[in-house]
This record gives structure tokens, sequence and C-alpha cells, in this order.
């Protein structure tokens, strides 16, 4: 099986509670999770040339594959558990559509949803799911 990797904002309310919905709609842990502030995130970064400070976004990896975006956004919700996989429709949405409303969340979102001052430490339950 192909790798699945969501990289987060492991500082962003909003982002900690997208992680902990994917994780209840996971019932297969097919995904594992890793902040962007993380070595992991930070080494992911730097090998793909992308800056953190520029990249306010989820990032997922399917394989060798990136997406970021609302495009991530929506092929996740095509591996969860019950009817979550219908969201994966809005795909149909053109991108420049979907990023946009996406580029205002991400904007405000600290300003919205608040922000923590360390990135989420997870349970003994869940450790197994973070990189």
């Amino acid at each position: 099986m192909e790798r699945k990797i969501i990289l987060f904002d492991g500082v962003c309310n909003l982002c900690n509670g997208f992680v902990q919905f994917i994780i209840k709609r996971d019932q297969n842990a097919i995904f594992k999770f890793a902040a962007l502030q993380s070595d992991f995130g930070q080494a992911f970064l730097k090998s793909q040339n992308l800056n953190q400070l520029e990249l306010k976004s989820v990032i997922l990896i399917v394989g060798e594959k990136i997406y970021t975006q609302s495009t991530a956004a929506l092929k996740i919700t095509k591996y969860l558990d019950g009817a979550w996989k219908f969201g994966y429709i809005f795909i149909l949405v053109p991108p420049f559509i979907r990023n946009g409303f996406y580029k205002i969340v991400s904007k405000y979102r600290y300003k919205w949803f608040g922000k923590k001052n360390q990135c989420m430490i997870p349970n003994a339950e869940l450790k197994n799911r973070f990189l």
C-alpha cells in the first residue's frame, strides 16, 4: 500500500481539529501525520525546496505525489470512512475557486480559530500514527 502522510500546521487550532477529525474517520489507520514544524516536516519541506513561512497549507503525500491546499483536503476525504468520501466530488470545482476560498481561511485561521504555543503531542494510543 502506498504511504499516505498528512503534514499540517502543528500550532494551528483549525489544523489540529482537522487532524482529529481525520483520525476519527480513518478506522484503518491509513494516514500518518507530521507537523510542518517537526523534524520530518522540516526535512520534507527542505527536500522539496518549500519554505514553511510561504506554505500555509495542509500537504498530502501519497506515494511520490504531493498535493496542497484544497486539493490535499479533498483528496483526504476520498480515503475517509462513511459518507465523508463523497466530499471528493468538490474536486470538480475549478482549483482557482477552491484555492481562493482555501487561501482566505488559511490567512485568517489563527485569528478565527486560535493558535497553540507548541505543536500537538499525540497520546500513547496515537503515537504510532505520527512521524
